[in-house]
């Protein structure tokens, strides 16, 4: 008896720790003032805010409640679209910018396969491009505000090639030439940007390559208790630490970094905009809130000078993509951090590459790789579960005798359980002692739910029939209903008849119910976790304990 009810109280503690995590994660996005959507206005020029200042510190936000402008509608000129493998976007004559970039891998949801999840956008009701350029304190230089020159209008990455560049140029009367080229390799998510420079004037020309990631926060999603919140804010590297914050604290304490090497991006659930600095650079990365409510994240790479007659060609990248955890590492040193699994990180790391392994090389299915996961994590854990399992026969052995001592002691709780500590020490048992496999499986549970929540491997991961997201709740609720009558058969097996008074046997007994409504809001891939480990551990108790009764009687005593 005390077995099942320690599974109880550890599953709703689980359940608890969920809640209590959304509610302080919830807590805090409430209390920021965070930006809504832009508002249409009439086109305007960017203010000079959203320039970079050379050794100059960050511009401070406005005041908390000082009234904001309506966001600008960013001015434009004519458009280049491409297409890639991966991208189809939209690049701005004028400064040059990323101002448009769908990832064609990853529809919106599985009922629209055609409709490519939006990164960047400056249209219907989305803010968030990538601008890069060159600023000089005393000569001409290209900035995001400059009109370039192209040489055509569309570019896609024809089959046979292995990248695709797109050039547009600039030239200023003092004899300095700029081509600033895109490039994008097929299977990357790194888009390299590069400004080949030509001074043919007679002066020197000095200056720093920049590059920004501008946007408006996203709105924040509906408030759910038994779904936290996924982090959405910044991060940055330092070299050697991953630090992240909130677009709210992000206001109040603006990034002003000087790190060698490095990176810092906008990290949203699955997705990622980072810049990444020369790894052998001392670069610096900044943020701003401009009045219209956008924040700008930015870098800026060391002043170089160039003599009259000479070329040089300066360079930077971005990654624009999903969180893939096995090309981050690759991209840039620590940019796998920003896949956050919180606190049980150590075991959800593990969980998420084992599960990997099995689909990559076994199942090609991840619906599968979680079932074999489930069967893993069970043989790991065999011993102690015989443990547990043995502990439940035995209480079922003692449920004659529990049941005299309720009839001798009646309603005197005291003398009840006074009476069953003492048959407990008596035939040395301990009524708890099978209950470390429930608490050791408690950190793989809440590790793996956070594994499905934050893999973009497992986005719109498809198993069978009616199931074709394991990420998110199962839509006909069969999986959290399986759930409740496999614990149900849980507790038929684990209670024995005569240690449970009236009151407690009705509580057991809402208690699957409960679970099922609670389960029903986790992601499918958990529950169906959930379901395996408890058809598995049903049939591993049932033979256990047929193989504790089969002992029990080639011990007794012949009559």
């Amino acid at each position: 008896m005390e077995n099942i009810r320690f599974t109880l109280y550890a599953v709703l503690a689980a359940i608890v720790f969920l809640i209590w995590q959304a509610w302080i994660e919830d807590s805090a996005i409430q209390t920021a003032d965070i930006p809504s959507p832009p508002t249409v206005t009439a086109p305007a020029e960017p203010a000079e805010q959203d320039l970079p200042a050379l050794d100059a510190p960050t511009l401070n936000p406005p005041p908390p409640g000082e009234s904001q402008q309506p966001t600008p509608v960013m001015a434009s000129a004519e458009r280049i679209v491409f297409e890639t493998d991966l991208y189809r976007g939209e690049i701005d004559a004028l400064g040059g910018d990323l101002r448009q970039l769908a990832l064609l891998e990853y529809p919106v949801s599985p009922d629209n396969p055609g409709m490519s999840v939006q990164l960047l956008g400056d249209r219907d009701g989305q803010f968030y491009i990538a601008q890069s350029g060159l600023i000089s304190q005393n000569s001409p230089a290209p900035d995001h505000r400059t009109r370039y020159q192209t040489a055509a209008d569309r570019y896609v990455l024809q089959d046979g090639q292995d990248s695709l560049e797109i050039p547009l140029t600039w030239t200023d009367a003092s004899g300095v030439t700029v081509t600033k080229r895109y490039r994008f390799e097929r299977g990357s998510y790194v888009v390299q940007v590069a400004f080949d420079m030509e001074n043919r004037g007679d002066t020197a020309w000095s200056g720093s390559l920049y590059s920004q990631l501008q946007r408006i926060p996203p709105p924040q999603p509906k408030r759910n208790f038994l779904m936290p919140h996924t982090f959405s804010g910044t991060g940055f590297y330092d070299g050697e630490r991953y630090n992240k914050r909130t677009f709210d604290k992000l206001t109040a304490e603006p990034i002003d970094l000087r790190p060698t090497g490095g990176w810092s991006a906008f990290v949203d659930h699955y997705f990622l905009g980072a810049l990444l600095g020369d790894a052998a650079s001392q670069n610096r990365y900044y943020s701003k809130l401009l009045p219209g409510g956008q924040i700008i994240l930015g870098l800026t790479e060391p002043t170089v000078e160039l003599a009259p007659g000479a070329v040089q060609t300066l360079n930077t990248e971005l990654f624009l993509g999903p969180k893939e955890q096995d090309i981050l590492a690759d991209v840039a040193p620590g940019l796998e951090l920003t896949v956050d699994y919180g606190f049980l990180t150590i075991i959800a790391k593990p969980l998420f590459w084992v599960m990997s392994w099995l689909h990559a090389v076994l199942f090609g299915n991840w619906g599968l790789a979680i079932i074999a996961l489930t069967v893993l994590i069970k043989l790991a854990f065999y011993k102690l579960s015989e443990s547990q399992y043995r502990s439940m026969a035995k209480m079922r052995e003692f449920a004659p005798r529990i049941q005299a001592l309720r009839d001798r002691y009646g309603e005197d709780k005291q003398k009840l359980n006074e009476a069953m500590m003492e048959l407990y020490r008596k035939e040395k048992f301990n009524p708890l002692g099978g209950c470390l496999p429930i608490f050791v499986q408690m950190p793989v549970f809440i590790a793996l739910y956070w594994v499905l929540l934050e893999s973009v491997e497992l986005r719109q991961a498809p198993f069978f029939l009616w199931i074709d997201d394991l990420s998110a709740k199962d839509p006909y609720y069969v999986l959290p209903v399986l759930f409740g009558i496999s614990m149900l058969i849980q507790q038929k097996l684990s209670t024995a008849q005569g240690t449970m008074d009236p009151m407690q046997q009705r509580v057991m007994m809402m208690m699957p119910v409960l679970m099922t409504v609670f389960f029903a809001l986790f992601p499918a891939g958990l529950v169906l976790y959930w379901v395996v480990s408890n058809t598995l551990g049903i049939l591993q108790q049932w033979y256990i304990t047929r193989k504790v009764e089969g002992e029990k009687a080639r011990t007794a005593p012949a009559a």
